[in-house]
C-alpha cells in the first residue's frame, strides 16, 4: 500500500480478497454498494466499509463478507433447487436452513469468522428491530429457524439482539420437533442429507413441502378412482375403456334389462342403470372431453365446497393511506423515500423522460389543410379577404390515435416485501405517476395485504363459530388506496411514504386484491384501462392455508387472471421481484434484483403504447 491510497480502498481490496480465499473461488466479482450483501452467480455483493473504518462497522462487513463466501464454497444450487419444498413460508424456512448450515460450517473451524457472523447477524436483527419485538406473530419464522438450527449445529447462542425474539418461538419449536433439530449437525457436511432432514423438520411444522423427489410417484387421485371404477359394478363407465369392452358390456346391461325390467326399476342396481341415474341429482355427472372424472359425491345445485369463498367481510376494509398514520408521521416517511430517491433519480428520470417523450409522440394533433369546410385557416385570411369565393381555406384537425388511459399500479403490501423491494416499489410507483400525469395519462397506486398476521377478527369469529369445515378465507383483508386516478399527484405524493412503515405490510391475498383492483379498472370512464400488479411471491396466508387446501389462494388467484385476461377489457401485466410470475400471468416479466424495477415497468409501459399503436394501424381496436 502506498502512502496516498486510500485507507477505504486498501480495505476494500483486502476484504475481496478475502471473499475469493474464503470462498475458494478465484473468478469471483466482489462489488460494494448500500445494498443487502448477496450472491449472484459469482457476483457478490458487500455494504460499501464507513469512512472511519470503526471496528464495529469492520466486523460487521467481514460478516458479510463471510456469509456469502461461505455460501458459495458449500452451497451446491441443484441439489438446492431439487429439494426445494412448494410452499412459500416452507421454502423461506428452508433458505434460511441451509444459509446456516453453511455458516455453520465455517464457524466450526475458523473462530474469526465465527465472531464476524456473530457481528453481522446482530447489526442485522437490530437494524429489523427484533429487539422490540413482543408479539410472536410478529417474528418471522424461517429467521428464528435459522438461530436455533445454528445453536444446535454450533453451540452458539442467538446474538443479542434476537435473543428475546428467537425465546418466544423456542418453546413452541422445541414441543414440535424435539430433538430433531440437533441431528442436523450430523447432516453439515451432507448437503442432501442436510436438505432431506430440513425437509422432514418443515413437515413437523406443518409446512407445504411436497413429495420428495426420490420417492415414487403415486397415480393421481383422479387415476387412481378411474381405475377403481372398472372393477366396481355398481359404477358408470369411465372414459378411456376398450371400444370392443365397452359394447360387450353395454349388450349384457340392455339383455339383463330385457329380461328382468321390473327388478331393474324397482332397485336400480344395474350398470345401465347407474348410467341414466347420473343425468339426475345426487348423481356425479359425467366427464366431459378431455375433462378428468372427479370423484364428487355432489348434487348438481350443491355448493362446490371447494369454491373460494371468504369466511367473513365484516372487518375488510378499504383505506386510503392518509387514514393509516398521523401527518407528522406520514410527513416523516415521505422524507425518508424522498432520501432514497436520490442516487436512483437520475437512472429513473432518464426511462422517465424516454417514456414521456414515447407517448407524447403519439398524443401529437396533427391537421389537415386546404379543405371545403371545416375551421378556418387563418393563415388563408389575407386571400379570403382579396377573394372570398376562393375554395380550399379552412381546415380541420386529425382523430388521435393515442386512445384515453388510466393505468393502476397493484402493490403487494405483504411482509415478504419488506425492506428493499418494498422502498424501491414506492419511489418506482412515485417516478411512474409523475410521468405518467405529465402525459396526461391518469395513473392510482394502490396496496394490498392484511390487518394482522396469521388471522384477525374473521378467525376469532370463526373459532367461536365452532370452527366449521370449509371455512374459506380466514384474515382481515386491507387495501389501501395511495393514490386515486382523479387525484393529482402533488396531494399524493406522501401517501407513498406509508409502504416504509414499520408493520403496515403483512400477509398478501393476491386474488381478492386483483379483482377489486379490477373492478375499480371497469368502472372508470377511459377507454384504456391498463392494471400492472407487482409482486414478490405467492399468496400467502397462514390462517386461511391451515384449514383450508395448500394451494387454495393460489388456485383462486388462477381463475381472477384468467377471467381477467379472457373476458375483461382490462390488460393485464405483472411484474415479478424474485419469483417467477410468468406461471401465473400471461404478459409477465420477472426480475432479479429489485433495483430493475423503475426501468422494468417503464419498459412494460412503452411496450403495451407501442402494441396500441400497431393496432391502430392495422386497424384493430
Amino acid at each position: 500500500m502506498t502512502d496516498r491510497e486510500n485507507p477505504v480502498e486498501a480495505f476494500k481490496r483486502s476484504t475481496a480478497a478475502a471473499v475469493r480465499a474464503l470462498s475458494r473461488r478465484a473468478d469471483v466479482q466482489v462489488g460494494f454498494s448500500t445494498e443487502p450483501p448477496g450472491v449472484a452467480g459469482l457476483r457478490v455483493r458487500i455494504p460499501t466499509p464507513a469512512r472511519d473504518l470503526n471496528p464495529h462497522d469492520v466486523a460487521t462487513l467481514r460478516g458479510a463478507a463471510d456469509a456469502v463466501s461461505l455460501r458459495l464454497r458449500f452451497h451446491d444450487n441443484a441439489i438446492h433447487l431439487q429439494r426445494m419444498p412448494l410452499g412459500d413460508s416452507a421454502r423461506a424456512a428452508y433458505d434460511a436452513l441451509e444459509q446456516a448450515r453453511c455458516e455453520a460450517l465455517g464457524a466450526s473451524h475458523m473462530p474469526g469468522v465465527a465472531a464476524n457472523l456473530e457481528a453481522a447477524l446482530d447489526e442485522r436483527y437490530h437494524k429489523q428491530g427484533f429487539e422490540r419485538l413482543e408479539d410472536r406473530e410478529q417474528v418471522p419464522l424461517p429467521e428464528v429457524l435459522r438461530l436455533i438450527a445454528r445453536e444446535a449445529m454450533t453451540g452458539a447462542a442467538p446474538p443479542p439482539a434476537a435473543e428475546h425474539a428467537v425465546s418466544l418461538w423456542r418453546g413452541w419449536i422445541e414441543e414440535r420437533l424435539g430433538k430433531d433439530l440437533h441431528g442436523l449437525a450430523g447432516h453439515m457436511a451432507d448437503q442432501d442429507a442436510y436438505a432431506r432432514a430440513v425437509r422432514k423438520l418443515l413437515t413437523e411444522l406443518d409446512m407445504e413441502v411436497g413429495n420428495d423427489p426420490d420417492e415414487p410417484q403415486e397415480p393421481e387421485e383422479d387415476e387412481r378412482d378411474s381405475g377403481e371404477n372398472e372393477n366396481e359394478p355398481n359404477k358408470g363407465q369411465t372414459q378411456g375403456e376398450d371400444d370392443t369392452q365397452s359394447q360387450a358390456e353395454s349388450m349384457t346391461s340392455q339383455e339383463t334389462q330385457e329380461s328382468d325390467q321390473g327388478e331393474q326399476a324397482e332397485e336400480g342396481t344395474g350398470e345401465e342403470g347407474d348410467t341414466e341415474m347420473g343425468q339426475g341429482e345426487g348423481a356425479e355427472e359425467p366427464a366431459g372431453p378431455g375433462q378428468p372424472w372427479r370423484p364428487e359425491a355432489r348434487g348438481r345445485n350443491e355448493p362446490d365446497p371447494n369454491a373460494y369463498k371468504p369466511f367473513t367481510t365484516q372487518f375488510d376494509e378499504v383505506v386510503d393511506a392518509a387514514e393509516l398514520c398521523d401527518p407528522e408521521e406520514l410527513a416523516r416517511l415521505r422524507h425518508m423515500l424522498d432520501q432514497q430517491l436520490v442516487h436512483l433519480q437520475g437512472v429513473i428520470s432518464k426511462l422517465a423522460n424516454r417514456l414521456q417523450r414515447r407517448l407524447l409522440a403519439k398524443q401529437q394533433r396533427s391537421w389537415e389543410f386546404d379543405l371545403d369546410d371545416g375551421i378556418l385557416d387563418a393563415a388563408r385570411l389575407a386571400r379570403i379577404v382579396v377573394n372570398p369565393v376562393l375554395p380550399l381555406s379552412f381546415k380541420k384537425e386529425k382523430e388521435m390515435d393515442f386512445r384515453d388511459t388510466v393505468v393502476s399500479l397493484l402493490i403487494d403490501n405483504s411482509g415478504s416485501m419488506r425492506g428493499r423491494p418494498i422502498s424501491i416499489a414506492a419511489m418506482s410507483a412515485d417516478i411512474l405517476a409523475r410521468t405518467l400525469e405529465r402525459c396526461a395519462v391518469k395513473v392510482e397506486v394502490l396496496g394490498f395485504t392484511t390487518r394482522a398476521w396469521k388471522g384477525g377478527q374473521a378467525r376469532e369469529n370463526w373459532i367461536s363459530s365452532g370452527k366449521p369445515a370449509n371455512p374459506g378465507r380466514l384474515n382481515d383483508l386491507r387495501h389501501i388506496i395511495y393514490k386515486d386516478a382523479d387525484q393529482p399527484w402533488r396531494r399524493a405524493r406522501k401517501n407513498l411514504g406509508l409502504m416504509l412503515r414499520e408493520g403496515i405490510l403483512k400477509e398478501n391475498i393476491d386474488g381478492e386484491a386483483l379483482m377489486w383492483a379490477h373492478n375499480r379498472l371497469i368502472g372508470r370512464p377511459e377507454q384504456r384501462r391498463i392494471l400492472m400488479v407487482i409482486s414478490d411471491g405467492a399468496p400467502v396466508d397462514d390462517s386461511t392455508l391451515s384449514v383450508n387446501a395448500g394451494n387454495y389462494l393460489e388456485r383462486h388467484l388462477r381463475q381472477v387472471i384468467e377471467y381477467i385476461e379472457t373476458r375483461s377489457p382490462v390488460e393485464l401485466v405483472a411484474i415479478g421481484i424474485g419469483h417467477d410470475v410468468t406461471r401465473y400471468y400471461r404478459r409477465a416479466v420477472t426480475i432479479v434484483d429489485a433495483e430493475q424495477l423503475g426501468g422494468t415497468m417503464m419498459n412494460k409501459l412503452a411496450e403495451l403504447f407501442d402494441e396500441d399503436d400497431r393496432r391502430g394501424r392495422s386497424g384493430w381496436r
